[in-house]
């Protein structure tokens, strides 16, 4: 018995060390990143980690809009400032006239095959007017009708109650794209055109505070310049303003000469009636730009074409002008500067990104919100950040699936295409797998470009 218990016990010894050498080599074989991508920053905060936690309101402002709204006294404010909310987010462009014309033209041409198959005795003035009335009421029933906003200071107060925090959450997001990823960007002047309530200038504020020297805010809306004007003094005429060299301007700088280091139209292109306005609204505003051009708008399909539409003006319609010598190039969140692989796919679903939030203190609401945003950012900046031989990086376009040993990222890669790719240890190293897994929607992520991905197209995303 006891030389069989011995026997048993050398063979459990050399079960173990086969199991460790096997454990070993298979670690040996398992690609490992020999690219520093890192940086010498943890997993979590890697350099494509652009995500911000809750964001909160600055105290301050905070303060003075509660203010504002509780002296307003605005009956039934929670009611109105969600009808508000909805009707913002549902809004859509304006049709343009050649749609109309070729919707009418087909409209009519069905009309008439329907009147001619029925081979009666037509009398054909009475039933060309009959197809013309009938055309003209089929259009008014199914064409969106667009209206300019019109603010006056009570609306405002209500567009404060709605879209204060939420507007400001959007903003502070994109500009913390610039911040993290040229840290060295200091900024000194700052153009917001459709400025609305000054969210633009205490979100820049907050990434670069007093770097910035010169911050102009343009918009047509007099009581619109009063109550962001009030924002900044806490509700308080007498008080110095919070934020020091804020100027507010109902009509842009005429000097094309006159720049601004960065440039930001939040909410704005679709406050525009049509096309035309927007894509002169959209050159206009780069040629002001000596360095970013931020564009933020609704997270839905509107939004998400008005930013396509300004993406390709400023990218295949090259002006010449000796104020635009550099071009325009893509610095975010599009990885890439061919058409939006999302485009391609039917039905088209928006290229959107969320930030979560806290609203203003109001009865009924909870304590966070999440808001969702489209944006694009173009420079004409020579780029500063390091560039990593070997790496390229894709944006994650919706949220990170984690599971045991493996994460699941969709993502728009540079080459252009959507992918859904499947990350783990084994085949894209520890550092990647480790980087995927601490990253979510809207970050960037990297591609081991030695590496073979396990990659997959994906239309849904």
């Amino acid at each position: 018995m006891a030389s069989r218990s011995y026997g048993a016990c050398v063979l459990c010894q050399r079960a173990a060390v086969v199991k460790l050498v096997s454990r070993g080599m298979s670690a040996a074989s398992k690609p490992q990143s020999q690219i520093d991508f890192l940086k010498g920053e943890q997993h979590r905060k890697h350099p494509g980690v652009t995500n911000m936690k809750i964001l909160r309101l600055p105290d301050e402002l905070q303060t003075a809009a509660c203010s504002i709204i509780h002296r307003a006294q605005v009956t039934r404010l929670t009611d109105r400032a969600l009808s508000l909310t909805n009707f913002l987010w549902s809004r859509k462009r304006a049709v343009e006239d050649f749609t109309l014309r070729d919707k009418a033209v087909s409209l009519e041409k069905k009309l008439w095959e329907k009147a001619i198959q029925k081979r009666g005795e037509i009398d054909e003035q009475e039933l060309e007017d009959r197809i013309r009335r009938k055309v003209v009421s089929e259009l008014k029933r199914t064409t969106y009708h667009w209206t300019p906003m019109k603010y006056d200071e009570e609306l405002g107060v209500v567009y404060m109650a709605s879209r204060l925090a939420g507007g400001y959450a959007a903003v502070r997001r994109a500009l913390n794209e610039i911040r993290k990823r040229e840290p060295s960007f200091a900024p000194q002047s700052l153009l917001d055109f459709g400025s609305g309530l000054g969210t633009v200038v205490w979100a820049s504020h907050s990434c670069w505070g007093d770097t910035l020297k010169e911050m102009v805010c343009v918009d047509s809306s007099g009581p619109m310049n009063i109550l962001a004007e009030r924002l900044l003094k806490g509700d308080d005429e007498r008080a110095e303003p919070l934020i020091k060299q804020v100027y507010f301007r109902q009509f842009l700088p005429v000097s094309p000469k006159v720049q601004f280091d960065v440039v930001v139209a939040a909410f704005t292109l679709s406050e525009l009636p049509g096309a035309k306005e927007r894509e002169e609204a959209v050159v206009t505003l780069w040629r002001k730009t000596s360095s970013y051009l931020v564009l933020v708008e609704n997270g839905t399909k509107e939004g998400y074409r008005m930013l396509m539409e300004a993406r390709d003006t400023l990218l295949k319609k090259q002006e010449k002008t000796v104020h635009n010598i550099r071009p325009a190039s893509v610095f975010a969140p599009c990885p890439h500067e061919l058409m939006c692989p999302k485009l391609a796919h039917e039905p088209t679903t928006p290229c959107n990104f969320h930030q979560l939030y806290h609203p203003l203190p109001q009865s009924g609401q909870n304590d966070h919100q999440t808001e969702k945003f489209s944006y694009l950012i173009l420079t004409q900046a020579e780029p500063t950040e390091a560039q990593t031989d070997g790496v390229d990086w894709a944006r994650l376009i919706a949220p990170v699936q984690r599971r045991s040993r493996h994460v699941h990222c969709r993502m728009c890669c540079p080459d252009g295409q959507l992918q859904h790719l499947v990350v783990t240890a084994r085949k894209h190293s520890r550092d990647v797998y480790r980087c995927a897994r601490n990253s979510d929607w809207g970050d960037q992520v990297p591609i081991i470009q030695k590496v073979e991905d396990d990659t997959e197209s994906d239309s849904e995303c």
